[in-house]
């Protein structure tokens, strides 16, 4: 009966990537003969997932859009990831009607639903055992996500009011192309149909979305990934410093926790490390707590302002 859960399970994770896949891919796919593939289709629309399936030549299965969830959803682990991602998104969100912190904890209280019965004593456990400290951070409307996405799926011409970090407020058309969602904040990355050029925006800080029928053709990026161009952008004005510590990279890690930062294993007593700063004096506390020794290999002027702090501490 477990081989026969676990094939489920693979063929559901499979169909709901939302492809067309013909018999014989998706027998290849999960290593099973034809004959036991529809016996496995058959059961997952036993279950209530309605799996279209097309014959003959050009012919596929396909898992269809827009149906209700039933509980074969999830299993152990994919129960207490879900909880957990709830639970941790709730905590880190608004609490403003509409917000994506809002419905986050709504949701986390009625999850049990999605789950079978069985694995409903271990979410009610989960739950009754685990609090979360919060952590304040801007947290967007679900409708303003929502309507993202489905911009940017559809490649839709959108308008909003924009207000960004100095107060000042202008009115946007833009090609959505990506969230991003980055250092507890939700970001859109556009092209700006005024300016002409790619724009990275603050989803919590957008209003009066409006979404036209008009349509866009996809634009090369200029960067690998709409990550590694919000990165350009919020690094743009840091300073880029390189060190190495003599310590493990586990006690590294752990002492630039809140930093984005590189690290590198140089051997087993020492790591190289390269983060973007705002200003040297970020390093001293992460630096302080390790009680190692280190080197800054650049930029000098970082060097040289650690060295004068450290002469006006022991001149102290």
């Amino acid at each position: 009966m477990a081989d026969v859960t676990g094939r489920i399970l693979a063929l559901l994770a499979t169909l709901r990537t939302g492809r067309a896949f013909s018999g014989e891919e998706l027998a290849a796919r999960l290593e099973v003969s034809p004959r036991t593939l529809r016996r496995d289709v058959d059961r997952l629309r036993g279950y209530g997932y309605p799996v279209e399936t097309r014959p003959g030549p050009g012919g596929h299965y396909r898992l269809a859009a827009g149906t209700a969830v039933p509980p074969l959803a999830f299993d152990g682990d994919e129960a207490v990831a879900t909880l957990l991602g709830l639970a941790t998104l709730a905590a880190t969100g608004g609490a403003a009607e509409g917000s994506v912190g809002e419905a986050a904890t709504r949701a986390y209280g009625k999850v049990d639903q999605l789950l079978p019965r069985r694995l409903r004593h271990r979410a009610a456990h989960l739950r009754a055992s685990l609090e979360t400290g919060t952590v304040a951070a801007p947290s967007p409307g679900t409708g303003v996500l929502a309507a993202l996405a489905e911009a940017i799926q559809h490649r839709r011409v959108i308008a909003f009011d924009y207000v960004d970090k100095d107060g000042s407020a202008t009115s946007r058309r833009v090609e959505p192309h990506r969230h991003v969602h980055h250092g507890l904040r939700w970001y859109l990355l556009a092209w700006d149909v005024g300016k002409e050029d790619w724009r990275v925006f603050r989803t919590d800080r957008i209003t009066g979305l409006r979404t036209s029928t008009s349509t866009c053709t996809p634009r090369p990026l200029p960067a690998d990934t709409a990550l590694d161009y919000l990165r350009q952008g919020l690094n743009k004005d840091r300073t880029r410093v390189v060190l190495s510590v003599d310590a493990p990279l586990p006690a590294v890690a752990d002492a630039f926790k809140h930093r984005e930062a590189e690290l590198a294993a140089l051997d087993d007593r020492r790591t190289r490390v390269v983060l973007m700063l705002d200003t040297w004096q970020w390093l001293l506390l992460d630096l302080a707590f390790l009680d190692a020794d280190f080197t800054v290999h650049e930029p000098p002027g970082v060097r040289d302002a650690l060295h004068a702090f450290g002469a006006r501490l022991l001149r102290s």
